[in-house]
């Protein structure tokens, strides 16, 4: 089970109309929305692996601390939420080391996992697995074996695997239907799909694949109270905004109808 730790106003979905010098323009609302998750974790004594933005960290380290206090693994998203590949590797090795920084300060541990805003270490950005190995990244969940318009390495091994970087990098689940590749991950997809059929998906990767299955989600996911951005282009509003409502139901769904742990657990890494 894991948490990508950001607001609204900082997903690759609003890039276009909302530049980082205005995030301080917006009300934030991540600290309320992952205690909500925490507490909800809590329900049913599940555990986590939350990739915190190192700016979020910034404006609230109690949060932080209160995710380390429970018991859930703390792990890096980077510090501004910017793509893998729009930055060169001296801006990714500045960004990334700002962030893991800051939360081993914070917290007094070693950071050892790492994700990639929107999935984006691929083809053009691969040179970024040298520089978390450099930086003491045990592990990275940075890829999305699938076709997508802003992320995306489909001939990139699906199964968690050890780079030649001495880095293991654990992909985002999908399944093969037909021969190709469907994303079953989370997100978006997620509060797309109707529920049953997460769940029998999620079923069918397990029991075909036998290999461990990881979700992720974000903490506006379950905030259907969050301000509408009515200049936004009209698919990032639908894929931003999409089903919000139904959101925190089918989660509670999914923690009784699986087993959950944090990415050091499930995979053994430290």
């Amino acid at each position: 089970m894991t948490v990508d730790v950001e607001d609204f106003f900082h997903v690759s979905a609003f890039e276009s109309i909302i530049k980082p010098e205005q995030w301080s323009d917006y009300q934030p609302r991540v600290d309320a929305n992952t205690r909500r998750l925490m507490d909800l974790f809590a329900k049913y004594d599940i555990k986590s692996t939350f990739f915190v933005l190192g700016w979020v960290a910034e404006k609230y380290p109690e949060l932080i601390k209160e995710i380390h206090r429970q018991g859930h693994e703390v792990a890096s998203h980077g510090y501004a939420h910017r793509r893998a590949a729009e930055q060169t590797p001296d801006e990714f090795k500045a960004d990334v080391e700002r962030s893991k920084n800051h939360l081993e300060d914070l917290l007094g541990v070693n950071i050892s996992g790492y994700r990639a805003p929107s999935f984006s270490i691929g083809y053009r950005s691969e040179w970024a697995f040298e520089i978390l190995a450099e930086l003491g990244f045990a592990y990275s969940s940075s890829t999305y074996p699938v076709k997508h318009d802003l992320y995306g390495t489909p001939d990139w091994p699906r199964f968690a695997y050890k780079r030649k970087e001495n880095i293991i990098e654990i992909p985002i689940p999908t399944l093969k239907l037909m021969g190709k590749q469907m994303p079953i991950g989370g997100g978006g997809y997620f509060r797309l799909y109707p529920y049953a059929m997460t769940k029998a998906l999620v079923s069918k990767y397990l029991k075909q694949e036998k290999q461990p299955y990881s979700f992720y989600f974000h903490p506006w996911e379950i905030d259907d109270a969050q301000p509408r951005l009515t200049d936004a282009p009209l698919k990032s509003r639908f894929r931003h905004y999409v089903n919000l409502k139904y959101t925190e139901g089918k989660l509670e769904r999914l923690l009784q109808d699986f087993n959950w742990s944090t990415m050091k657990d499930v995979y053994g890494v430290e």
